[in-house]
């Protein structure tokens, strides 16, 4: 049987550290929280490859679903700049992997998912850790009334620029998604000031697009 214990620390010296992750709060946080309770039963024994897992959910919609790979998810956390006391939107939660990071961080998690049943999965799996409010709707319309948020943290990858989730943004706060088409795409972050956006690609990065934030989900013929 695999150690995951053993199985953390070798994904954080191995794959986090190698990449750029030099956050001590970050890394300790990704060796505390048991990923393998986190990905589809059965995949347990994979959770701590450095690939993106898919998940599905009840509505074929959801397809797009991963837990992001550990390098990637955990540059992304990093660009954030959690502290202690802030409040975050986790966005496209899945099962909720990364809000329990983030919520390590000592951060409290608002974890967005549209499908009914990876609701309910995140539910389950984060069972006894306070801080995180699990929130079932829309992807694109966010959370607002649990808002505005420091951070917001969107797993998977937009092709338009998530307009609606940047307004829920306090000033001064960030957003990290990757975005862009296929391989083109890249890891980018946020900064609010005021009422401007300002953009910043951080890494070449691959993750499952997120329909809700396709290109062709802002037209209508």
């Amino acid at each position: 049987m695999l150690d995951y214990a053993q199985a953390r620390r070798l994904m954080v010296d191995c794959q986090l550290r190698t990449f750029d992750v030099n956050d001590i709060p970050v890394l300790d946080a990704f060796e505390a929280v048991p990923r393998e309770r986190f990905v589809p039963q059965g995949r347990e024994d994979f959770a701590y490859i450095d690939q993106s897992l898919r998940i599905t959910g009840q509505d074929p919609a959801t397809s797009d679903r991963a837990v992001p790979a550990p390098m990637i998810l955990a540059r992304m956390i990093q660009a954030l700049q959690l502290a202690p006391g802030q409040v975050a939107l986790d966005v496209a939660a899945g099962y909720g992997y990364a809000a329990a990071i983030m919520r390590q961080l000592g951060v409290r998690v608002v974890a967005l998912e549209s499908d009914e049943t990876l609701a309910a999965e995140a539910e389950s799996r984060l069972s006894g850790t306070d801080g995180i409010e699990i929130v079932h709707g829309p992807l694109q319309e966010g959370a607002a009334k649990a808002g505005p948020f420091d951070a917001i943290l969107v797993n998977g990858r937009v092709e338009t620029r998530p307009q609606s989730l940047l307004d829920q943004l306090k000033d001064g706060g960030r957003l990290v998604c990757v975005m862009g088409r296929d391989r083109a795409a890249k890891a980018t972050l946020f900064i609010r000031t005021g009422d401007a956006f300002g953009a910043r690609p951080l890494f070449d990065a691959s993750l499952p697009a997120l329909s809700a934030f396709s290109a062709d989900s802002h037209f209508s013929f």
